[in-house]
């Protein structure tokens, strides 16, 4: 494995700065919280709301430390990962690329329309020869199937191709996973790196040949993770998705990656990824025991990159860059099924996070994912514990100022 490039000095630094805001903001507001509390004597159910909101607080302090760096390096400039320029000449390639775009039961026109948008940037940018395209089919639906065999065939015919590809597998196991997995290994030997979408998802060509020139300049590299903006909102809700995720969205992505730095992660689209690092490190296990927790892990990503990370491949994320973008559900009711499966997906991580050799930093990215939907149900207990003790000072009078000094 190549070895990783030296890491800044500051890393160390950079690291040790986040629980520091993280854990001095949680005790500055958690004594106050204590001092509201503890007029006389805690009862049970304010130490309760004591210990959850403690709990819950360093939770938002932990992604508020990352969003106060980024909103430091947003304003006064930040450093290009992996010397990716935005805005130069484009570089060279040498090698053979891919670009793969999965899908699932969706609507053939709208897919083959991205695809035929990234393939003609992709000429645009003057570096067509080095790659080629692959629609990897996993459709259950017969009419979709027929419809998407009838759709690539019109897009060759249209662009006259030798470079746009089709594949249907009749049996979906394990989902993108296995759909991936199944193309590493009956073609991933042509290719040095391969960008990974989703259905839903855009790239430019100019950012496409950014990313695999850099894959191509840095051996030590695994994967280079873009940030993908939301396009296309018609419904209110995708709307607010979409301006939160363009006001937030890198912002976050800055103070993460200036934390992360070669531990960074992957969000399963948008990235590029090396071939070799992937087909010979980046095999999941089928978890044991019944679902939700056994089973194929559903929120793959995250494990290939830390098992990419494990064997010694830097993945890195590149928040400066443009020209990465995606879909996001219309409705709450769209986007809560997706969220159901993150969540049990996220929560299959619980099995992951003993592996061996792991790196520190991907272990918190497990946490991180488990996090986001164990503190929902302490966000519950937290109010209604709070409505006893409304209902408790009914009872038992506070007396908020007591005689004397």
């Amino acid at each position: 494995v190549p070895p990783i490039a030296e890491r800044p000095r500051a890393l160390i630094a950079r690291r040790a700065f986040i629980p520091f805001v993280t854990l001095a903001m949680t005790a500055v507001t958690a004594d106050q919280m204590y001092q509201v509390l503890a007029v006389a004597a805690l009862t049970v159910l304010e130490s309760i709301v004591l210990v959850l909101f403690v709990v819950l607080f360093a939770w938002i302090a932990f992604s508020f430390a990352s969003a106060l760096v980024g909103f430091a390096l947003s304003l006064f400039g930040r450093k290009r990962e992996l010397d990716i320029d935005s805005n130069g000449a484009l570089p060279e390639l040498t090698a053979r690329h891919a670009i793969l775009v999965p899908t699932y039961n969706e609507i053939p026109s709208r897919v083959i329309a991205r695809l035929q948008a990234i393939y003609e940037s992709v000429i645009e940018s003057g570096w067509l020869v080095h790659f080629d395209f692959f629609l990897l089919s996993d459709s259950t639906d017969p009419d979709i199937w027929i419809n998407e065999e009838a759709q690539y065939l019109a897009l060759v015919e249209r662009t006259n191709s030798s470079q746009i590809f089709y594949r249907h597998r009749r049996d979906n196991v394990a989902r993108k996973a296995g759909n991936i997995g199944e193309w590493v290994a009956r073609f991933g030997g042509h290719y040095q790196s391969m960008v990974v979408l989703d259905a839903d998802s855009l790239m430019t060509g100019d950012t496409i040949v950014r990313i695999t020139a850099a894959m191509e300049h840095n051996p030590h590299v695994g994967l280079i993770q873009t940030v993908p903006l939301i396009v296309n909102g018609r419904s209110l809700f995708a709307r607010l998705q979409q301006f939160a995720g363009r006001l937030y969205g890198p912002m976050l992505a800055r103070g993460t990656a200036w934390w992360h730095g070669p531990e960074s992660n992957y969000w399963g689209h948008n990235a590029s990824i090396r071939v070799k690092a992937f087909a010979e490190h980046a095999s999941l296990p089928i978890l044991p025991g019944r679902k939700p927790f056994g089973g194929y892990i559903l929120s793959h990503d995250f494990v290939e990159a830390a098992l990419m990370r494990r064997a010694g491949w830097a993945i890195v994320m590149v928040p400066g860059l443009l020209g990465s973008y995606e879909e996001t559900p219309p409705s709450i009711t769209e986007y809560a099924a997706r969220d159901r499966r993150w969540c049990q997906g996220n929560l299959q991580h619980i099995r992951v996070l003993t592996a061996r050799r792991l790196h520190m930093i991907s272990r918190l990215h497990f946490l991180t994912g488990i996090g986001a939907y164990l503190t929902a149900p302490l966000w519950l207990i937290f109010i209604v514990v709070g409505i006893l003790i409304s209902l408790q000072a009914h009872f038992i009078r506070p007396e908020y100022f007591p005689k004397g000094f």
